[in-house]
């Protein structure tokens, strides 16, 4: 985010932003008058139960589960067919195994979407004029607002099963000739495919109810997003990332942390993003990447479910960046995750995660190493490279990356008026922030 942007309250934080001192630290903070921001320091002694417990609390005010799969989804005989062809899969080597366990059991649970665009739709509020048939008052929600929701969770979740469960055979020896129509790895991609259609076909169909033109298109816009972050940079043959030659990086991209930060979402959200000047600048390339494949998602959503409820333009502005920098936060936590323990035995990582990048920038000797995941991410030593970065300042960095953007996200946040829905939100942000 540029300094421009910001008001001298915030020039203060962004300043702050750049200074080690934020390490191990929580940040809580409210509005003392309309002009100043008062921080005050929460030093955190549980993890995974703060974690439980916030999203308990936070369903409890919004009255709504973490996961889309209501009743009526699992009852439906679309996912019931699924459930069951997929179960064939279990004890095979198909990815489509894995991401259905980390769609479950993943870290953070990323399937608590529509649970935070619920959070800042009652946050909100909604304008006077709107009919009582389309609310729902027990909640303080739109009836509308609470199929943003369950939009949001299926656009997301079929991202994943497309871009994570589908195994290219291309490259495989005589794929051709040694793999049997019905196969694990062909039944495999042709569930991860379906899977993926019946969810973004049912997505499509709610978004289309809602009847309205703008959270359409805006919608539209977050997917196209999530597209063009599947084609930048270089890949392997599976389509899985690769970071930029460290080699090739432009000087003039590494002047600062602070005006590092993609900026075109500040005039339109709408436009494409640039890709100019960005690979192979660490945080440069980690945000546009992760702002395109999560962060106008959440965003764009929190932006529209205020869009239904006809609040101003500034608070749907506000809702916006609080959604992209909580994405991008929580990005940043889960990079961390795998540092956290030893690697386990067979465990891949993401290789273009914020604490390799920056890993790469302090020792480009590394990027070796990951050169030869070009073919096959098998022929990369994952131990190697955990131990490396382990030992090297990308950890910290990341853990600073994470604390900017849960600052941004915080000073969106107590933007809104002060409520049991805010104070959810926020008790989610410190619950997912790094020990």
């Amino acid at each position: 985010m540029s300094l421009s942007r910001l008001n001298p309250t915030k020039k203060v934080i962004a300043s702050l932003i750049a200074r080690s001192s934020y390490n191990r630290m929580k940040f809580a903070r409210h509005i003392t008058t309309a002009t100043h921001l008062q921080d005050k320091i929460v030093m955190k002694t549980e993890t995974k139960n703060e974690w439980n417990r916030a999203l308990s609390e936070a369903e409890k005010i919004v009255g709504y589960q973490t996961s889309y799969l209501s009743l009526r989804y699992l009852l439906s005989d679309e996912i019931t067919n699924l459930a069951m062809h997929m179960r064939k899969l279990v004890g095979s080597t198909h990815p489509l195994v894995g991401t259905g366990k980390s769609l479950i059991y993943g870290q953070g649970n990323m399937q608590t979407w529509g649970l935070i665009v619920l959070l800042v739709s009652k946050m909100a509020g909604h304008a006077k004029g709107i009919l009582e048939s389309e609310q729902d008052k027990s909640a303080g929600v739109l009836m509308s607002q609470r199929t943003l929701a369950e939009v949001v969770e299926m656009v997301r979740t079929a991202n994943m099963i497309h871009s994570s469960g589908v195994l290219n055979l291309q490259h495989l020896q005589k794929s051709g000739n040694d793999l049997s129509f019905d196969s694990d790895l062909i039944f495999g991609n042709k569930i991860a495919l379906l899977g993926g259609d019946i969810l973004l076909g049912n997505a499509s169909t709610q978004m289309a109810q809602l009847k309205n033109q703008e959270v359409v298109e805006l919608m539209c816009t977050a997917a196209r997003d999530i597209s063009d972050s599947h084609f930048i940079g270089e890949r392997d043959v599976q389509n899985n990332p690769l970071p930029s030659d460290p080699s090739k990086k432009v000087e003039e991209q590494m002047k600062s942390a602070i005006t590092s930060e993609v900026q075109v979402d500040e005039v339109d959200n709408r436009k494409p993003f640039n890709l100019k000047d960005v690979m192979g600048s660490p945080e440069n390339e980690w945000t546009l990447r992760h702002t395109l494949a999560n962060g106008t998602l959440l965003g764009k959503s929190c932006q529209s479910a205020l869009l239904l409820a006809k609040q101003s333009e500034e608070l749907q502005k506000q809702a916006y960046f609080f959604g992209k920098h909580l994405a991008l936060a929580w990005q940043a936590s889960i990079d961390l995750e795998p540092y956290k323990t030893e690697l386990p035995l067979g465990h891949k990582l993401s290789l273009v995660s914020a604490p390799i990048l920056f890993h790469l920038e302090y020792d480009s000797s590394l990027y070796t190493e990951i050169k030869k995941g070009i073919e096959t991410v098998d022929d990369v030593n994952f131990y190697k490279i955990h131990k490396e970065v382990a030992k090297g300042p990308g950890l910290e960095r990341t853990k600073e990356l994470q604390s900017k953007h849960t600052l941004l996200a915080m000073t969106e946040l107590y933007k809104f008026p002060k409520s049991d829905a805010r104070s959810a939100l926020e008790n989610i942000i410190l619950a997912m922030q790094e020990d």
